[in-house]
């Protein structure tokens, strides 16, 4: 087992060297083939051939003698977040956080936003610094959705009040689409759409109308939904779910962002 998580994190780090070269601008791919068979490209002092792999972060790659500057790719994730960790990639006390939940990316990549340490479901990781901002700024109205389990019930006059605004902290939240999915005797589920990020909003909505969150999970994020992505799990955003995210906040699309395999493969460190 061990050999196949060390293999699966090789392939995951290392690239074929003539992408890595073409990925810099320097040449197009077939191009940086030629240079590699005419023995213009070294990888760490060692001339390179043709079906050569290397860790664009890590080795050293030369052109003609001269380094090649690497440029970072961008990485999107989506992580099923567990209910117990803390949106953190470290932490002092020593708490589990999400950062255990992502290894094996060869980027430093952080969270946009956060769920709290009891709430759980789509949490956006990324290294794309314009990307993360845009997801979380009020202006851009890109909308979260959160399946929201709550006790005992729940008013018209409470549903009216969570979407036209509460006030919190001073200051009024803005309104959010609520309505009822579920309702049972001393239970009822919400689907709870905002427009903005503020910290545990929707528990301090609740706790400011005498409600109990017993249960919170983010299903959606913009137009990129959870899905069956298993808890504690992650994946890379493809093309398509990246570029409709960036279309939802109002950025430029780039054609050559998002997954270079499959979406479906989930990857855990638990």
């Amino acid at each position: 087992m061990r050999k196949r998580k060390e293999t699966q994190q090789m392939t995951s780090t290392t690239m074929k060297l003539q992408k890595i070269i073409a990925d810099c601008g320097i040449v197009s791919r077939r191009k940086a083939e030629e240079l590699i068979s005419a023995g213009k490209v070294a990888v760490n002092g060692k001339t390179a051939q043709i079906g050569d792999r290397a860790d664009p972060e890590k080795d050293s790659i030369t052109l003609n003698g001269k380094p090649v500057q690497v440029r970072s790719r961008p990485f999107y994730i989506m992580l099923h977040k567990p209910r117990g960790y803390i949106t953190t990639m470290s932490d002092e006390m020593d708490r589990k956080c999400v950062a255990d939940l992502v290894q094996g990316i060869p980027q430093r990549i952080y969270p946009i936003g956060r769920l709290d340490r009891e709430s759980e479901g789509l949490l956006l990781m990324t290294n794309d610094g314009e990307f993360a901002n845009a997801m979380m700024h009020p202006s851009r109205h890109v909308p979260k959705t959160y399946r929201v389990t709550i006790r005992p019930s729940i008013t018209d006059e409470q549903i009216r009040q969570m979407s036209e605004g509460i006030v919190i902290d001073g200051r009024k939240t803005a309104p959010a689409e609520v309505s009822v999915l579920v309702s049972e005797p001393g239970r009822v589920v919400l689907k709870v759409v905002l427009h903005e990020g503020r910290n545990r909003e929707i528990r301090k909505m609740c706790e400011a109308l005498g409600i109990v969150t017993a249960r919170l999970k983010r299903t959606a994020f913009g137009p990129l939904k959870l899905g069956m992505l298993p808890a504690g799990k992650w994946r890379e955003l493809t093309k398509p779910e990246v570029q409709s995210l960036k279309a939802a906040a109002g950025l430029p699309i780039n054609y050559t962002d998002g997954a270079p395999y499959q979406s479906d493969t989930h990857h855990s460190a638990v």
